[in-house]
């Protein structure tokens, strides 16, 4: 049977942002007091992630960026790229450290097929290009992951879905022209939302043509929409695709109550896409699902969210309480 490996530290907190930034350290805090607390205790357990190795990043990030991202975060000044991607002296070592957590979770997966890993990270990643920050995202934690998932492991074929109010541009930048990587995104119409970027058109490039799906919403959007994008374009995607693992880029700001995109997704929905995840996990991947958080700015969306999202993955699944989590670290 299948459990929550709940991958998080405290060390996350680090990476701090001014007041009024809504990508803050109580984005983390909050998911550890809910998740630590009774109601979860003996349905997860904790586990700390490592810092990615710099030859992990450097198969998606240039070395030029990553030097010139340090010394930013070491001279002290305050942002890196844009006004928006606010830094601190300790924002070089938390990115690494967000990007380790999701080799962390898939050495918990090969290790033991059990596992479910959810990683609440930050800074989150999936704005992130090869040498660019953007959209308070520094290093593509979940590209980071899908290529260490290839070279160290020989999972190939990698199915990565983003559900993020935004596109992951950087993911799609990245993968655009990789036969054995699909990206889907479903965001809000890029007319409408940050980065304006994911048109439905823009399918990959070269060899990858076809394997990039985007799928914007408009505004309004809520359950009906993304749940018929799943039944009528996803699964058929991932049904010929075949994948031997699964990522998912799992943003909280399309919630109702986050004033971040125009995008009025219920709590409930988020329950039906864990459902699905699971049964798309078992049914091509043996079980080899692995999440890691993005978005969600509204704290109390943001836990509700991610609450339903975990009950959904572990659907028909019991979870070993031999190692209960109560207060990650780490």
């Amino acid at each position: 049977m299948q459990r929550i490996e709940f991958i998080t530290d405290t060390h996350f907190d680090d990476h701090v942002t001014d007041a009024e930034h809504p990508e803050a350290p109580d984005r983390i805090r909050v998911l550890r007091e809910r998740l630590t607390g009774p109601a979860w205790r003996t349905r997860l357990r904790c586990a700390a992630p490592r810092p990615a190795a710099r030859a992990e990043v450097l198969r998606v990030h240039s070395d030029n960026y990553l030097l010139r991202l340090e010394e930013t975060c070491l001279s002290g000044r305050e942002w890196f790229g844009h006004t928006d991607n606010k830094v601190c002296y300790e924002t070089y070592v938390t990115a690494f450290l967000a990007a380790g957590a999701g080799l962390t979770g898939i050495d918990l997966l090969e290790k033991d097929g059990k596992a479910l890993p959810f990683c609440a990270v930050r800074p989150p990643g999936h704005h992130a290009e090869p040498a660019l920050a953007l959209g308070f995202c520094f290093l593509n934690n979940v590209a980071v992951a899908a290529r260490y998932w290839q070279e160290r492991f020989g999972r190939r074929r990698i199915f990565i879905i983003d559900w993020d109010a935004h596109h992951g541009n950087g993911i799609q930048e990245i993968f655009e022209q990789d036969p054995e990587v699909l990206y889907v995104s479903i965001h809000e119409h890029p007319t409408f939302s940050f980065p304006g970027t994911g048109y439905a058109e823009d399918k990959g490039s070269g060899p990858g043509r076809g394997a990039t799906l985007n799928i914007p919403l408009a505004p309004g959007a809520g359950r009906n929409e993304v749940m018929q994008a799943i039944d009528r374009l996803v699964e058929p995607a991932i049904t010929a695709f075949a994948p031997e693992a699964i990522i998912v880029a799992a943003g909280f700001d399309g919630h109702v109550l986050d004033d971040m995109s125009g995008l009025v997704y219920p709590t409930e929905l988020y329950e039906e896409l864990g459902k699905r995840m699971t049964q798309w996990a078992r049914r091509f991947c043996h079980g080899r699902l692995l999440t890691l958080l993005e978005g969600g700015y509204h704290l109390e969306a943001l836990a509700a969210g991610v609450e339903a999202y975990l009950t959904g993955i572990l659907q028909n699944s019991t979870i070993g309480d031999d190692s209960p989590c109560t207060s990650p670290t780490i």
